[in-house]
């Protein structure tokens, strides 16, 4: 507790109280309050002061949650702005984390003005924002709802998952087999085969039980030691960014060494490129290179060598501290474009002020290409596991990924309606088209695309040229059984007698001004009774139809009809460091559409993820199969947790998080395998040695991640045996009484 500030203090100097009030009731609210003050959380160290912004106030409310459109911040929030502008007389604020939520209050989209609550919060205050410099569409945000200067911080360093445990052991057993199975007699062939399944079932990868005939061995051991080298090859993040502190040697080898597999080189000779690394020899560096990329260019490998020749030498600097003072001196920030490290190495180096995009330039016409291959490519899969094409899709599309890949998930929804963008005699993006079915080669499928609140603001144009590509398809004089578009409208034309305008519209958002799907809120406070209220919030926060000239209107009958016909749902992942159970946004938003999916037709339909994270040619995934790959390369593997917990208590903090967005996934789509939660559990809480270690780094989050799997069992995500509910609950107990003084020492 920084400080306490009257009731009648606030009451007086809050020039908005009535509109405060109208939404939260008489001051001073039930954030952060005794009910005679308002607190200001924080700490100071001379004359800065290091504070805590207020919550939303949705927390703990589900009906806020469920049917919030967002009117006014809470008293907390608003007193705790003017508290810094005039009692704290704060020269400049310094916002670090992404992100905050004070750019995301209620007000214009664009061109703020005096009734907008982000500029009367931060008013003429100098705002100085700390930005990952892989995230420009929130930044962008930031700066156009905030005023804010932005200042880029790199993202965690990368580094190969590997194999460990008993996964080793299954590697050498199946290496083992494959030397030996041509020499030795069927029965000590049939003993090795069966020690690999033994170590397959402890790995998750075989269930107890299965029976391989003797044809069969070769192809599922195959198949076996294909996922081992998914597992073993994924890239994954390797700690936390540290402001202010360059890259360790060892880390900035391996950052390196994954921009180099990003940009096209296959199969590098580690050893060799790490001493070239080391040597500072761009000539031996660009010979490692070339050996692994001999079907490139060739100036593709010396292209690539200065790359990293400049990369290497930017991280081992910083530049993130020096770029803070500069701000806060007053002075020019040079401006850089955001993106991911791996793709867009020029984002190096940090501490530079993020730009966006030219908006009339996506979809790139590189991005249109990759968007009608990545929706064949999504397309095959499903046909893979269905047998047919399907009808309708459902697409989650984020204002980050777009503008990282430059609009290829824009690109894939108009691959799949059949269309691609229309350009003016200047080459800018204008509107669509619609390419003819010869053309196609398939039936135009019908697409709900669902909006994030960032995407909406920054890509207006983009909005529309979706909503157009519909319409055209709806319009369209061809045969409902070569358009599903067409199908599907005319159905719900037929049924409510509406024109086709209304019935062709197939992108939808939050309304304006607000942001979020709130589903990853109620989840994450436990304030909800059934999986039907996370089904509810999703469709009333998400509504909302933007239409071919940019209108928006509350549309929720319309939706939950359009998602009657839904066959799959899915969304791209393009960021190593983001996985779909590192942050609550992605079940918030693909897992909420598909639990409403699910709830409009009665069945669950399949959930896929595009992942796009490593280069190549990217693979689809099932949600399944994507959270146990998570699962493998991240939460279980102890190279991802240690390095988490070198972090100490915000390095737990991340542990839980990933806890509970696995959670999220199960409450959404029931798409989680009981043995992740088995594992979970063994792991982090059972482990005595572990869950002392949590406890003593973070006590609270300690406590949550035990509560979380608790929670897990009791809404029937796990099915675990009645011994180690026993056993998970006593460790939480533990976790609870230590967190609260009871005792000293966690139990062993």
């Amino acid at each position: 507790m920084f400080q306490r500030v009257s009731v009648d203090d606030h009451v007086r100097a809050e020039p908005w109280l009535a509109e405060i009030e109208a939404q939260w009731g008489p001051a001073p609210g039930k954030e952060w309050t005794d009910g005679q003050h308002l607190f200001v959380l924080g700490e100071s160290f001379g004359n800065v002061l290091v504070g805590i912004q207020p919550p939303m106030g949705y927390e703990g409310d589900p009906m806020r949650m469920l049917f919030e459109g967002g009117l006014a911040p809470t008293h907390a929030f608003s007193h705790f702005y003017r508290w810094l502008r005039e009692d704290f007389r704060a020269d400049a604020v310094l916002h670090f984390g992404t992100h905050g939520s004070l750019e995301f209050m209620p007000g214009k989209q664009v061109g703020l003005s005096g009734q907008c609550w982000p500029d009367r919060l931060i008013a003429d205050l100098p705002n100085v924002y700390l930005y990952a410099a892989n995230n420009p569409s929130e930044g962008l945000i930031a700066k156009r709802r905030a005023a804010s200067t932005l200042i880029s911080y790199l993202t965690p360093p990368v580094t190969h998952s590997d194999l460990y445990r008993h996964l080793v052991d299954l590697r050498a057993a199946i290496d083992h087999w494959r030397q030996r199975a041509a020499d030795i007699e069927h029965a000590a062939e049939e003993a090795m085969i069966n020690n690999v399944m033994a170590l397959a079932v402890r790995c998750e990868l075989c269930q107890e039980g299965v029976e391989w005939s003797p044809a069969e061995w070769a192809e599922k051991v195959s198949a076996l030691r294909h996922q081992l080298d998914e597992i073993e090859e994924a890239l994954i993040p390797f700690g936390l960014h540290v402001v202010g502190e360059p890259l360790k040697a060892e880390d900035r080898q391996e950052m390196l060494l994954a921009m180099a597999e990003s940009g096209g080189a296959t199969d590098i000779d580690a050893a060799a490129f790490a001493r070239a690394l080391k040597a500072k020899d761009a000539g031996s560096l660009e010979m490692v290179l070339k050996t692994a990329m001999q079907d490139a260019a060739e100036e593709v490998p010396a292209k690539l060598t200065e790359t990293l020749v400049e990369a290497a030498a930017t991280l081992v600097e910083d530049h993130e501290l020096s770029a803070i003072l500069r701000a806060l001196d007053g002075r020019f920030i040079q401006p850089v474009k955001g993106g991911d490290v791996l793709r867009a190495p020029e984002i190096l180096p940090t501490g530079r002020n993020l730009h966006g995009f030219d908006p009339f330039r996506l979809p790139a016409s590189f991005a249109h290409s990759e968007g009608s291959r990545q929706a064949e490519q999504l397309l095959a899969r499903h046909r893979a596991e269905s047998g047919t094409l399907p009808e309708s899709v459902a697409l989650v599309l984020w204002g980050t990924d777009n503008l990282k890949t430059e609009g290829v998930s824009i690109a894939q929804a108009l691959a799949l309606l059949g269309a691609e963008p229309r350009q003016d005699s200047y080459g800018r993006v204008v509107g669509a088209r619609l390419l003819p079915l010869e053309q196609l080669g398939r039936p135009r499928i019908d697409v709900l695309v669902t909006l994030s609140g960032i995407f909406r603001d920054l890509l207006p144009m983009q909005t529309q040229l979706l909503a157009e590509a519909s319409w055209l398809a709806a319009t369209a004089d061809e045969d409902i059984e070569q358009n599903f578009v067409r199908k599907h409208v005319l159905a719900y034309q037929e049924e409510h007698g509406c024109d086709i305008e209304q019935a062709a519209l197939r992108v939808f958002s939050n309304a304006e001004g607000a942001y979020g799907s709130n589903v990853n809120l109620m989840l994450d406070n436990g304030s909800w009774e059934d999986e039907e209220e996370l089904a509810d919030c999703y469709t009333q926060r998400k509504g909302f139809a933007y239409d071919r000239n940019g209108h928006v209107s509350q549309q929720s009958a319309l939706l939950n009809r359009v998602l009657e016909d839904i066959d799959l749902a899915y969304q791209n992942l393009d960021s190593v460091e983001l996985g779909i159970t590192t942050v609550d946004h992605y079940y918030g938003t693909l897992g909420g559409i598909s639990r409403a999916i699910q709830r409009a037709r009665g069945e669950r339909v399949p959930v896929y993820i595009a992942d796009h994270t490593s280069g190549g040619t990217g693979r689809v995934r099932t949600l399944n199969e994507q959270v146990a790959l998570e699962t493998r390369t991240r939460l279980l593997n102890p190279k991802w947790y240690e390095s988490m917990l070198d972090h100490g208590y915000e390095g737990v903090r991340q542990i839980e998080a990933h806890v509970t967005n696995t959670m999220g996934w199960s409450a959404t789509t029931g798409d989680v395998a009981p043995w992740v939660y088995q594992k979970l559990s063994e792991t982090f809480v059972l482990d005595d040695d572990m869950r002392r270690r949590l406890a003593e780094l973070n006590p609270v989050s300690a406590a949550r991640l035990a509560n979380r799997l608790i929670e897990a069992q009791e809404r029937e995500y796990w099915g675990a045996d009645e011994d180690s509910i026993d056993a998970l609950k006593r460790a939480g107990e533990d976790l609870e009484d230590f967190l609260e003084g009871v005792t000293g020492e966690v139990a062993a």
